[in-house]
């Protein structure tokens, strides 16, 4: 099992940027898949980014593509998630899970997710 810790959070303008963190703890996170998925008010939980155990093959949601850049340091337990170019629209719950079927967009394929950390982007 893994335990997740997401921060970085927070109030930006449109136009702007954040960089979230999930910090990880457990045995098992080093051959973990980790993904970014987020939720906005009264929507379903969407895809973000994901990246494989060793962080060399990361896959991103369309909505993102280009926008969002996903890093991992399996030496620190840490995977980062860095937004440019904020819109309105990316105001959400973001949440990280890692799972250890592998990389996936697919929500169900996660065993462990962290509490979220809110981000709101003014118009």
């Amino acid at each position: 099992q893994v335990q997740l810790v997401e921060s970085g959070g927070g109030l930006v303008q449109t136009g702007g940027s954040l960089r979230l963190t999930c910090a990880a703890s457990g045995p098992t996170f080093s051959n973990s898949a980790v993904g970014w998925f987020r939720q906005a008010p009264e929507k379903e939980h969407e895809f973000v980014a994901a990246i494989n155990r060793y962080g060399f093959t990361s896959i991103y949601g369309d909505a993102v593509e280009g926008r969002f850049f996903i890093a991992r340091d399996n030496a620190k337990n840490i995977v980062s998630l860095s937004m440019d170019r904020l819109q309105p629209e990316d105001t959400a719950v973001y949440y990280c899970a890692a799972g250890r079927t592998g990389i996936s967009r697919m929500s169900n394929q996660y065993n462990d997710w962290g509490q979220g950390t809110q981000v709101t982007v003014s118009s």
